[in-house]
């Protein structure tokens, strides 16, 4: 059987002759031109990177390595009797641009198998941290811990060639990826569950594993939104956040681990990975509101009058996307499909019915519907994990597989240093002036 590293090596020399070709050839070529609310705006928009593992398309959503959200949850390799894709044939397809067969993901399933013993140093070193530390410092402290394993920085001291820079990323990537399951269910168990340790089981694959260490054993509809959950955020694209703080951060050549804890550090802001537990947040307070669950009278008149006074329906709009985030639209097809009867998933439907037609009233709002956040909390809140701080560690866990697959091509496709210039404001009012 041929190994990912093969598979990725066989494809490099014509990725890199269409990369140099474009540099060399067309290197004075303009994509866009930068204006100053750009500038100030956070650079929303501008198109600064190549990535071809993913793209947001604004009118059908995430697209990875050309296929749609609906299409792969067609065509990826599942386990008998489940009915979402395994994610280790999800990694196959972010890393080598080829869909998967059943055995494809399953190599890549058995790999994370021999390569997930977490160091017993990296439980010791987050079993110290205060016990009200957030999830996402314990997460990030334990992805830092782990870079004690690095093969890329181990390599890199005894002097490496830079063509094979990659080789070593991807072994890297490969082991931090297989470490992650059990690395936040014993942060999860940790706070939430006494510090109690469940072992992965052997027969289960990486995502169901996840389900059986936090105490989930037996629950195959955990198990399937488990495999759902990890399929749908594993990647969003170059320019986000941890993305993009990723990319920065090892064009320096900084290895895997520290990479992808910079990412991490970025998901964990309020503007980025804690919109799930926002949105969650605010679905309770409705129910607690009503004391219980509105009709669709009570819960129209309560959203005119929260937007009346200015006040942000959270899960609703998004950056890029001119459409109802098909993310959101396939956890809402799973809990309908397994019944999952819950006051807080009604809730959802209720906002899903009505939010959008307001909104559009007035004509102002670019994108009326809802996000890929809109539901994540409610359906882990429907199976028990409650902890609201927590969700943004199973983001994360799902969105190194993206992360790390872009730094595997970023060093494969020899990418320089990131290292983009900055203007003073009189510079800025001076260019202006001139014009």
């Amino acid at each position: 059987m041929i190994s990912l590293e093969e598979r990725i090596a066989e494809q490099l020399p014509n990725w890199r002759e269409r990369v140099n070709r474009l540099r060399n050839e067309f290197g004075d070529f303009k994509v866009c031109d930068v204006t100053v609310s750009q500038i100030y705006g956070g650079i929303r928009g501008v198109q600064i990177q190549v990535s071809d593992i993913s793209y947001v398309d604004p009118n059908e959503g995430i697209r990875i390595r050309g296929y749609s959200i609906p299409e792969l949850l067609k065509i990826l390799p599942k386990l008998p009797g489940a009915e979402f894709p395994l994610a280790g044939g999800v990694y196959y397809l972010l890393l080598t641009n080829e869909l998967p067969t059943f055995e494809d993901a399953m190599i890549v399933e058995e790999e994370w198998r021999k390569r997930s013993l977490i160091p017993t140093y990296v439980y010791n070193t987050i079993r110290r941290m205060p016990k009200e530390t957030h999830p996402m410092t314990l997460f990030s402290i334990g992805i830092m811990a782990l870079q004690k394993e690095s093969v890329f920085a181990k390599e890199y001291e005894i002097g490496v060639v830079k063509d094979d820079h990659w080789r070593y990323f991807l072994q890297d990537s490969l082991n931090l990826t297989a470490k992650l399951p059990g690395l936040a269910a014993f942060i999860y168990n940790l706070k939430y569950q006494d510090g109690i340790y469940l072992p992965p089981k052997a027969d289960h694959d990486w995502s169901a594993n996840f389900g059986v260490m936090i105490d989930r054993e037996g629950d195959p509809k955990y198990y399937d939104l488990c495999r759902l959950f990890f399929f749908l955020h594993c990647d969003h694209e170059g320019g986000n956040v941890s993305a993009h703080a990723t990319h920065l951060v090892s064009s320096a050549l900084s290895d895997v681990y520290l990479s992808c804890a910079a990412g991490m550090n970025g998901l964990a802001g309020p503007l980025h990975g804690l919109a799930n537990q926002e949105c969650l947040k605010w679905l309770l307070d409705v129910r607690e509101y009503f004391n219980g669950i509105p009709t669709q009278e009570q819960l129209e008149s309560f959203l005119r009058l929260s937007l009346s006074e200015g006040k942000i329906i959270p899960g609703y709009g998004h950056a890029v996307l001119r459409t109802t985030d098909p993310r959101f639209t396939a956890q809402l097809e799973f809990a309908r499909s397994k019944n999952l009867n819950s006051d807080l998933l009604q809730l959802v439907e209720m906002v899903f019915a009505i939010l959008p037609g307001i909104l559009m009233e007035n004509g102002k709002v670019s994108n009326p519907w809802p996000n890929v956040d809109a539901i994540n909390g409610a359906l882990q809140y429907h199976f028990g994990v409650k902890e609201f701080d927590f969700y943004t560690v199973l983001f994360g866990v799902s969105r190194i597989l993206g992360l790390s697959a872009h730094i595997v091509w970023a060093r494969a496709l020899l990418k320089p240093i990131e290292r983009p210039k900055s203007l003073t404001t009189s510079m800025l009012e001076s260019m202006i002036s001139k014009k």
